[in-house]
């Protein structure tokens, strides 16, 4: 009996120090649509529309990361005001979805952006 509890007070000891010692991960890259990505509609007529962009993380995280997203660069028709939405959709450890959106009678005929997936 005195094995089994100190092979679990050991066991549970580990895991302790191991969680604790877990390192941070970081990866970064950029994201880009335009007339030439399949799908791409936000420069097209009126109204909701999106594009979505597939990201494949170069090496998979051990926990689902938390993404952050950042708008580089944008090339839109002047005549018509601005609206536009990006978002992260279907995280995973081994990537995400970046979803563009704009409405309206906004056109979009570039976006640009960089994005970085962290665990805590």
């Amino acid at each position: 009996m005195k094995n089994i509890l100190t092979a679990v007070v050991l066991f549970v000891l580990f895991g302790m120090f191991a969680s604790a010692n877990a390192q941070q991960m970081v990866q970064s890259g950029k994201f880009m649509a335009n007339g030439d990505t399949p799908g791409y509609t936000l420069d097209k007529n009126s109204g909701d529309r999106s594009v979505s962009l597939d990201v494949t993380f170069l090496t998979p995280f051990e926990t689902k990361p938390d993404i952050v997203l950042s708008l580089v660069a944008i090339d839109a028709d002047k005549a018509e005001n601005l609206r536009y939405s990006i978002e992260t959709k279907s995280v995973s450890r081994d990537g995400f979805t970046v979803k563009i959106n704009t409405w309206g009678a906004s056109k979009l005929y570039a976006i640009t952006g960089n994005w970085l997936a962290h665990t805590k």
